[in-house]
């Protein structure tokens, strides 16, 4: 019964951060109308980690309340991507990206070996993403473009989902994922808010 409760509670708490999770960094870059401090490679890393997540767990029928969030994610990851191409005047770049990440996801549900393989690297991809960010932030060692409030929902995201997957699939390779995820953004947090311009306004 408290299984069943906490259970619920992860859901719902991920589900209802999700739907906001993105909209402090779009209100941070609508604010500052600089993309400073925030990578463009990391967006696109995580976004193709979003899809090739949600296209994973709806190919393997997994229980939709673990990965409901997904689709409002990569919804707000788009609309971040829009802002950050008109911000560096490169908007007419947006078209290139749809059409690939179209494409991308259409190959995915080609077999099962292709997602089982794409799950595979989903891991590194995402990582890879968390890295990106991390070194847009070592380089410019400003995080004023960056919403600290985004990145401590993010941590707190994957660490509920390390326990929704461990008591309903138990997927090793969800569950890796995870906490590798937890561990990165946390790391992006403290270095968001060790960057964190003091004369700018918090988030």
């Amino acid at each position: 019964m408290a299984d069943d409760m906490m259970l619920h509670f992860a859901n719902f708490s991920t589900l209802l951060l999700c739907m906001v999770l993105k909209f402090p960094q779009i209100f941070v870059l609508m604010r500052t109308k600089s993309t400073k401090g925030v990578s463009l490679k990391s967006l696109l890393l995580e976004l193709t980690g979003f899809i090739v997540f949600i296209t994973y767990q709806m190919y393997n029928d997994y229980p939709p309340p673990t990965y409901l969030e997904y689709p409002i994610l990569i919804a707000q990851d788009v609309i971040l991507l829009l802002m950050i191409l008109y911000y560096n005047g490169n908007l007419k770049q947006g078209l290139i990206y749809a059409a690939v990440f179209v494409g991308g996801w259409h190959l995915l549900t080609v077999d099962k070996w292709v997602i089982d393989l794409a799950m595979s690297l989903c891991t590194f991809i995402s990582a890879g993403s968390k890295f990106a960010q991390l070194q847009c932030l070592w380089k410019s060692k400003d995080s004023g473009g960056v919403s600290t409030l985004s990145w401590a929902m993010a941590t707190y995201t994957c660490l509920a989902r390390i326990f929704t997957t461990t008591v309903t699939t138990g997927d090793k390779q969800v569950l890796v994922r995870f906490i590798v995820m937890t561990v990165l953004n946390l790391w992006v947090t403290v270095m968001v808010m060790y960057y964190k311009p003091s004369a700018k306004k918090q988030d």
